[in-house]
């Protein structure tokens, strides 16, 4: 079994105004300043309200806290100097998307050819974790097999209850904007590298890609990096949620190796039930369990986690990241980013102040919580 399991965490926020709580356009000095500092690891994004960063390749949990403490506080930092704040949310409350503008860059342009009007609904935000994986071969041989805590990941991270200025209903609906993309979703089943390069090698023989970047699976092998790239979370509000979700992603794919060096595998069930209990992550977040296919029966959220956090102990005692992993504590008592958005909304309406305003200052405050 390899001994070090990299991870790299990237991150895409919103920009609003500090004043108005607007989505705002970031300003061609803002991205100056923060490139300047950050260099590569920011970037402008599809919309022109939004900016994504990325860590850099980080050896374990402690050393992306620090890179990603730094990122989050540049960013803040130098949008505040033009009275701009950014949260950390996939979708902002009240913002309509029909308002929105996307980035003057040749990658996006054609983005807007290719997917019409399906990109112009595109106001969202997402969290992307990669753990480094070597060996080419296990990469496919993993994938199946870690589809199956995706539901999990989405339900701690879920983010995006509310859309043009309407409670959805949802805990994530975000990924209802993001499936209207071809090849997204659940990720189909490979038996082998060479399968898989046979397969999405077919789209872009045809040129209808130019590359694995434009394959946006919940879960795919990095094109650039020796990676396993989880896709499916929303965007954490607060840095320590995403730090612990991170560590649990890397501790599960530590596992997963752990048991294939003993010569066992985690069973690797049918996309459709997947499928299933992801489409009840999307819906209830954790407030209403999900399916264990083992038992066959809906568990709490509460138990499963409880549950994951011992399966995973042993990785995370290597790994250095039991803290973070027995943090994942803090997001069930106190609830998801949507659960306390809805608090925050209710709160605000009980005052008779704007609830989706509230919500953007809730947002920025649990921003800068943690850095």
């Amino acid at each position: 079994m390899q001994d070090v399991f990299t991870m790299g965490i990237e991150e895409e926020y919103l920009l609003v105004d500090r004043d108005s709580l607007d989505l705002v356009e970031a300003p061609d000095g803002l991205m100056e300043a923060c490139a300047s500092e950050l260099e590569e690891q920011v970037s402008p994004e599809f919309l022109q309200c939004q900016i994504e960063i990325g860590t850099k390749v980080c050896t374990d949990i402690h050393a992306a806290r620090e890179d990603l403490r730094r990122l989050r506080a540049s960013v803040a930092q130098h949008a505040a100097r033009y009275n701009l704040a950014p949260i950390a949310v996939s979708c902002h409350p009240f913002a309509d998307w029909k308002d929105q503008q996307h980035t003057n860059k040749e990658r996006y342009s054609d983005l807007q050819k290719a997917l019409g009007g399906v990109a112009r609904r595109m106001l969202i935000c997402g969290m992307h974790v990669h753990v480094g994986i070597e060996d080419e071969t296990l990469r496919t041989d993993l994938m199946p097999q870690l589809s199956y805590f995706l539901p999990h990941l989405l339900a701690l991270s879920a983010s995006s209850p509310y859309w043009q200025g309407e409670d959805s209903g949802l805990a994530s609906y975000r990924l209802t904007v993001f499936d209207n993309l071809p090849r997204t979703g659940l990720p189909p089943h490979f038996s082998s590298w060479a399968e898989y390069e046979r397969t999405t090698g077919t789209l872009i023989e045809l040129g209808i890609i130019e590359d694995t970047t434009k394959i946006w699976w919940d879960l795919r092998p990095s094109h650039r990096f020796p990676t396993l790239e989880t896709r499916i979370m929303d965007v954490s509000p607060r840095m320590e949620h995403t730090l612990s979700l991170a560590a649990l992603l890397q501790a599960i794919t530590r596992m997963l190796c752990r048991l294939r060096a003993g010569n066992l595998k985690w069973r690797e069930y049918d996309r459709f039930l997947i499928g299933e209990n992801r489409w009840r992550a999307q819906r209830y977040g954790i407030t209403e369990g999900l399916i264990d296919f083992g038992e066959r029966r809906i568990r709490p959220f509460a138990d499963l986690t409880n549950e994951l956090i011992g399966m995973v102990a042993e990785d995370a005692e290597a790994l250095g990241s039991m803290h973070e992993i027995t943090q994942l504590q803090d997001i069930i008592s106190g609830g998801t980013s949507a659960m306390r958005q809805r608090r925050v909304w209710a709160d605000a309406q009980s005052r008779g102040d704007d609830p989706g305003r509230a919500v953007v200052r809730h947002l920025i405050e649990e921003f800068n919580a943690d850095l």
